[in-house]
């Protein structure tokens, strides 16, 4: 006698050979014309996509409180450190320069940063400018061999719908591709220190795919593969992207000045929900509402006043606060913006130039690996004190160690006087064959010399 299971086992065997079966018999063809495939897409891109490995190591306070911190022979506290390796993915950019993009958190921390191309050939990678707020970091690789990069699309431009294939390195199983469709546009709300406004996907993400592409049917980089939602870091078909438009701003930033200059409107607000739109008798259910304008800002001297609502910009429509602060925290200061707002029923264009946020900062492991857990502003001073402020070092941090303290302003680097960050990133770039760095702390000049 057949058991039930075994029953139920025959009949899904029996099911298998015979979609096996059909498969085989279905033709390469029909009326002449070959079945539709993603192949010549995937052939086309895939080797624009990367796969990043990492290493280094870091202090971890959980793990090691202040209660278990050992002293060195001095006397001094020190806070062991974990070596860890990572996994992740990246984007060629520019192909004749070797520039890659990937995902700030896939390579914060990192001592050693390895790039493997499809083909199999593996480099050393670089450090050229990393962003925390928008997770965008810009590596780059020095290569004879021919690269392919991708062209960017017009983020604004997607609809709710539209076909995409997501290229990663999920798992460190190496480059995979998935299809899916765009299933959602300005998703916010994963962190909200951050700047977001994410393509969501139902192409499967997963860890590893951080940096990815995210590609249009035309070839087009439309996104990078950056987050997603399930449990134990699982595809559940949610998935988010940052828009390429937003990673071309920030990467011209990077480019240009060695850290984002990101620009400020000078305004305070939030989503704009119906019980705000009754109250203000407002048609539009979308938008950004502007609760207060900030003194003396961009957006008080192009005539933006609290009780707006901002409807879009550049000519695109903005559905929420938390994309117009997306957008606009992705554009360089000194950068003319054009809005559409509400105001009292009547619908007004503006025009705005951005200004630059006095509180940019940058992880200096940026610029050189022996700043490495210091962090670095320009600073406000008269012009004979301007240069690049220490505003942290972490404790027992590369920085530290060649004796980099919280306050310190660097002025110069050898005998070449500097007054700001990019001054400072450019300097060192020539690598000259001693970096001393001239620091002022409090009214004392001195050197502190760093390895190259």
């Amino acid at each position: 006698m057949v058991s039930k299971f075994s029953a139920s086992v025959f009949f899904t065997c029996s099911l298998i050979m015979l979609s096996i079966n059909s498969y085989a018999a279905l033709p390469l063809a029909v009326a002449g014309k070959a079945l539709p495939s993603l192949a010549p897409l995937v052939d086309k891109v895939s080797p624009a996509v990367v796969n990043i490995s990492v290493s280094g190591s870091q202090s971890n306070q959980q793990i090691f409180p202040d209660l278990f911190q050992f002293f060195d022979k001095d006397g001094q506290a020190e806070t062991p450190k974990q070596p860890f390796i990572g996994l992740g993915s990246g984007v060629i950019f520019d192909s004749k320069q070797g520039y890659i993009i990937t995902n700030f958190h896939v390579i914060e921390n990192a001592e050693e940063i390895k790039v493997t191309l499809k083909s199999g050939h593996q480099f050393d990678a670089q450090v050229i400018g990393q962003d925390m707020h928008s997770d965008i970091a810009l590596l780059q690789i020095k290569t004879s061999k021919k690269l392919t990069q991708i062209p960017l699309a017009n983020s604004n431009n997607l609809r709710v719908g539209d076909f995409v294939i997501a290229i990663g390195n999920p798992f460190g199983l190496g480059q995979t591709v998935t299809s899916g469709i765009i299933s959602a546009l300005g998703r916010s709300g994963l962190n909200l220190e951050n700047l977001e406004n994410f393509i969501q996907t139902d192409a499967a993400i997963n860890s590893g795919n951080s940096g990815g592409a995210l590609v249009n049917l035309n070839g087009e980089l439309i996104g990078i593969n950056t987050a997603i939602l399930g449990p134990n870091g699982g595809n559940i078909g949610i998935g988010f992207a940052i828009p390429a438009n937003m990673v071309n701003n920030l990467v011209q930033q990077l480019l240009q000045y060695g850290e984002v200059r990101r620009g400020i409107l000078g305004i305070k607000g939030g989503e704009l929900t119906p019980e705000l739109a009754k109250t203000f008798d407002l048609e539009s259910q979308h938008g950004a509402f502007i609760y207060q304008v900030s003194p003396y800002s961009a957006a008080e001297e192009s005539g933006i006043k609290a009780g707006d609502v901002i409807v879009s910009l550049n000519g695109y429509t903005i559905k929420s606060f938390a994309e117009l602060r997306a957008k606009i925290g992705s554009l360089s200061a000194g950068k003319q913006i054009s809005l559409t707002l509400i105001r009292d029923g009547e619908t007004l264009n503006l025009t705005a130039v951005l200004k630059e946020s006095s509180s940019s900062k940058v992880q200096a492991q940026a610029i050189h690996p022996s700043l490495s857990g210091a962090v670095l502003t320009n600073t406000i001073s008269p012009d004979e004190n301007k240069g690049v402020v220490v505003t942290e070092v972490e404790r027992d941090s590369t920085a530290e160690r060649y004796g980099l303290q919280q306050g310190d302003i660097i002025i110069g680097i050898n005998r070449t006087r500097i007054r700001n960050l990019k001054e400072l990133s450019d300097l060192i770039k020539t690598s000259p064959e001693i970096l001393a760095l001239n620091v002022l702390r409090d009214t004392r000049r001195l050197y502190l010399i760093l390895n190259q």
